[in-house]
């Protein structure tokens, strides 16, 4: 398991040079981008060397196959400790190339923390060597997996399932609330999430703000080489682009926190508000709930990169409206658990910035 993880911060390379039916466009590719998975990785990772919020997991999602994930579980009393805790998926981003569970622990362990679930991070198989719908069918095994075993292995509750993710993740959240019937999925809260993959990074549009040039340009063939070759076929497929799913099929309470120098603002937007649209119109409308936290000057990736570029204010801002979003929920649905650093934290950390939900 140690190999394994290890192998993980080297992927790119390994893919690159073993991958030979990969074309040399995406390798040459996979090279560069190796140091910045290294850089990006130990920057994610360094906290956690000493003092871990989490314990690390591999979850049979087939025979001779297990994916990591990571633990996050409250130590605060709950209450009756024997009643199954609700259950949240998390899902990392990184372009659908890569990344880390650990790049969204921050969140993760205060969402435990002071809601009491039990949060599972997970981690997928990665582009340009797995495209779609590998990503998305990894995830759909945890979600299946968890339904099955949560209660047994970590005393959560399937029934009361939330889910989280962050920028590829996003995408990878909603999608997964597809594969299971409507309403299981009691909410979903997404950073920065990518919803359409009908466009290519280079063909969606740029919002004001957005720097003229992009150090990073050279990436966007891998960026976009988990739907690429598919895409035609899949247009209208929700798995890819979670933006065309029926609202039926979707959790019914969403939160969208977007960052307004992003590529992605315009897609989220829209999708917010066909979905507040149709909600208004449906008769079960009342029951749902779609909200957005706009941060004007923020970025891509901006809630996971280091306080000293970021404020840690206003990632407690972020992080504090989507734990209240889920905590809203779990009473929604009749889990109110009351955890001691519940309301010492919830309530300040986004009060300092302001209201949580501005709309879109």
């Amino acid at each position: 398991m140690i190999s394994r993880t290890i192998s993980s911060w080297f992927r790119p390379a390994i893919d690159a040079i073993f991958s030979r039916t990969l074309p040399w466009s995406f390798r040459w590719r996979l090279l560069a981008l190796q140091p910045i998975s290294l850089l990006t990785y130990s920057i994610n990772s360094f906290p956690y060397i000493f003092s871990r919020p989490f314990k690390v997991d591999w979850l049979p999602i087939a025979p001779n196959r297990s994916l990591r994930v990571l633990v996050f579980k409250s130590t605060s009393p709950t209450g009756d400790e024997s009643r199954p805790r609700p259950l949240h998926i998390d899902v990392h981003g990184g372009g659908f190339i890569g990344g880390l569970p650990e790049s969204d622990a921050a969140f993760c362990a205060r969402l435990a923390r002071e809601t009491g679930a039990v949060v599972i991070s997970t981690t997928y198989r990665y582009a340009p060597k797995h495209t779609f719908p590998a990503a998305i069918d990894d995830v759909d095994a945890v979600v299946a997996y968890l339904r099955q075993h949560a209660r047994q292995r970590y005393n959560a509750d399937p029934s009361l399932m939330t889910v989280s993710g962050f920028s590829a993740g996003g995408n990878l959240a909603l999608a997964t609330a597809l594969s299971v019937p409507a309403g299981e999925v009691k909410a979903a809260v997404t950073f920065y999430g990518v919803v359409d993959l009908r466009l290519s990074p280079g063909e969606k549009p740029k919002p004001t703000g957005s720097p003229a040039k992009d150090p990073l340009a050279f990436l966007q063939p891998l960026f976009d080489s988990y739907g690429a070759l598919s895409r035609a076929e899949n247009i209208n497929n929700p798995r890819l682009s979670p933006i065309v799913a029926e609202i039926e099929s979707l959790p019914e309470n969403i939160l969208m926190v977007i960052p307004g120098i992003d590529i992605l603002v315009h897609e989220q937007i829209t999708f917010i508000q066909r979905l507040k649209e149709e909600g208004a119109k449906d008769a079960n409308g009342a029951d749902r709930r779609f909200e957005t936290l706009y941060d004007e000057k923020g970025f891509h990736g901006y809630l996971e990169v280091p306080s000293s570029i970021v404020s840690q204010d206003k990632k407690d801002w972020a992080f504090g409206a989507g734990v209240k979003f889920i905590t809203d929920t779990h009473r929604k649905y009749g889990c109110d658990v009351e955890l001691e650093e519940q309301m010492a934290t919830l309530v300040p950390a986004f009060e300092a910035f302001g209201k949580p939900y501005l709309g879109s």
